[in-house]
C-alpha cells in the first residue's frame, strides 16, 4: 500500500474515531444525569420522612394535651357542679380547691394545646410541599430516564454504524500502526498531523533535522517524538525551504548530545568570550610579537635610508 493511500486511510480513521470516541463519552456520561437526578430524589425522599416522623410527634402530643384539657375541663365543671349541694365549709373548701386546680391546670394544658396544634399545622404544610416535589421530581426523573434510554439507543446505532466505517477504513493498515493511532486520538482527538519548516503542528516542537527529513520522503509511517503523533510532509504556505542537506541533518539519537556539547562549551567559556587564562596569555603574546615585527620594520627603513 502507497504511503499517499495510507495516509488518506488514517485521515479518514481520525474522522470516524473522534466522532466514534464522542459518542462512546456522551453515552457514558448519559447515566450520571439520571445519577444525579435520582440522588436529589433519595434526599427529598429521605427529608420527608425525617420531617414526618417529627409530625407524628407533635401529632401525638396533641392528643395526650387534649385529653388533658378534656379531664381538666371535667374536673372544673364538676366542681362548680358540687357547689350547688355543699353542706359544709370543709365540703366549699375542698371543691373550691378542686375548681381552682382545675381552671389554672386547663388553662396551661389550652395554651400549650394552641401551641403544638399550630407547630403541627405548619409540619402538615410543609410536608404537603414536599410531596409536591417530591411528585414533580419523580416525574423529571421518569422523563429524563426515558430521554436517556432514547438517546442511548440513537448512540449505540450510530457506533453499530461507525465501527463498520471503521473496519473498512482499516482494512489493509498495520494492525500495531492502527492500535497506536487509535490510543493517539483517545488522548488527542488528533492523531496525524502535517510537519512544516520541520516543525509538528500537533505539539509545535522543532523536529531533527534528518528526522524532517525522513518524514518528507514518506517511505515509511513516522511518530513524532514528543507527542506520537503520526507525522506527514506539507510544504509550508510561505514556500519557505524546510528540506534540510544530508550532510547538515543530526539524527534523533545525537539530538541531545549535540545539546550537551552546547551546554559544556558554554560552561567553558565566559562572559568575555574566552575559555581560560591561556587564552589571554596568547593575546598578549601575539601583541608582543605584533610589537616586536612593528620594531624590525622601522630599523630596515632606517638602513636603508
Amino acid at each position: 500500500m502507497q504511503m499517499t493511500e495510507v495516509r488518506d486511510k488514517l485521515q479518514l480513521l481520525q474522522e470516524v474515531l473522534t466522532e466514534k470516541y464522542s459518542i462512546e463519552k456522551d453515552v457514558e456520561e448519559a447515566p450520571r444525569r439520571l445519577s444525579s437526578q435520582e440522588e436529589l430524589l433519595a434526599r427529598l425522599k429521605k427529608e420527608y420522612l425525617e420531617k414526618n416522623s417529627v409530625y407524628e410527634e407533635c401529632k401525638e402530643r396533641v392528643g395526650k394535651l387534649t385529653v388533658e384539657l378534656e379531664e381538666a375541663v371535667k374536673s372544673r365543671e364538676e366542681g362548680e357542679k358540687g357547689m350547688d349541694n355543699i353542706a359544709t365549709h370543709r365540703e366549699y373548701e375542698a371543691l373550691d380547691k378542686q375548681i381552682t386546680e382545675a381552671t389554672a391546670k386547663e388553662a396551661e394544658v389550652r395554651k400549650e394545646l394552641d401551641k403544638e396544634k399550630k407547630t403541627l399545622n405548619e409540619l402538615n404544610e410543609n410536608l404537603k410541599i414536599d410531596e409536591s416535589m417530591i411528585k414533580a421530581q419523580e416525574d423529571e426523573t421518569n422523563s429524563l430516564k426515558s430521554s436517556i434510554d432514547k438517546e442511548i439507543s440513537k448512540y449505540k446505532t450510530k457506533l453499530e454504524k461507525l465501527s463498520k466505517k471503521e473496519a473498512e477504513v482499516t482494512e489493509g493498515l498495520d494492525t500495531e500502526i492502527v492500535y497506536k493511532f487509535q490510543r493517539i486520538i483517545q488522548r488527542n482527538s488528533q492523531g496525524i498531523v502535517a510537519v512544516k519548516n520541520g516543525v509538528c503542528e500537533g505539539c509545535h516542537m522543532i523536529l531533527p533535522a534528518q528526522f524532517a527529513n525522513e518524514v518528507r520522503e514518506g517511505d515509511k509511517t513516522l511518530f513524532c517524538p514528543y507527542c506520537s503523533r503520526i507525522l506527514f510532509y506539507q510544504e509550508s504556505d510561505d514556500s519557505e525551504e524546510d528540506y534540510y542537506a544530508m550532510s547538515e541533518a543530526g539524527s534523533l539519537s545525537d539530538f541531545e548530545d549535540d545539546f550537551a556539547d552546547e551546554k559544556l562549551d558554554d560552561e567553558d567559556y565566559g562572559d568575555d568570550g574566552y575559555n581560560d587564562k591561556s587564552d589571554y596569555d596568547d593575546e598578549d603574546v601575539d601583541d608582543e610579537d605584533s610589537d616586536d615585527e612593528k620594531d624590525d620594520s622601522d630599523e630596515d627603513d632606517s638602513d636603508e635610508n
